[in-house]
């Protein structure tokens, strides 16, 4: 599974909605600044609290993610984590575990940066994805209520 070549991360890229209709030059980008890993079940991807060097995203496996021990959610196949801490620089808001075997494209921080800085369309989508999240957060807290 690691090692890709970079034509096959493009493909897995260009697959997932969050870099759905960038163009061939930007996947290039994302797929040379991408490093593949791997993950353990029970393997603890991100700490709560903790500074968060990198973005994350889920090419196959399912995580936890959990806040002060409580799940929060479940997140698969195409779904991303990291994006906050990165961006803000403040500790990162949940802990991050692997469920099963995970498969991850891992982007670092200064990285990640710079496809923000360079790649049209990507910042929007990074948001809109943040808007997913929050206003899912707002439904489960109206529905505590």
């Amino acid at each position: 599974m690691l090692g890709r070549p970079q034509s096959a991360k493009m493909d897995l890229l260009k697959a997932v909605p969050l870099f759905s209709g960038l163009s061939r030059r930007h996947l290039t980008l994302i797929a040379k600044a991408a490093d593949e890993t791997t993950a353990a079940e029970g393997d603890i991807l991100a700490r709560q609290d903790k500074l968060g060097r990198e973005f994350a995203l889920i090419l196959d496996g399912r995580v936890r993610v959990e806040r002060d021990g409580k799940r929060l959610a479940w997140l698969g196949v195409g779904d991303f984590f990291g994006e906050m801490s990165i961006i803000d620089g403040l500790p990162r808001s949940a802990t991050v575990v692997a469920e099963t075997a995970t498969a991850l494209l891992v982007i670092e921080t200064r990285a990640f940066s710079a496809l923000l800085d360079t790649t049209p369309g990507l910042q929007r989508k990074i948001m809109v994805g943040l808007c997913e999240r929050l206003r899912a957060a707002d439904a489960a807290l109206a529905s505590v209520n």
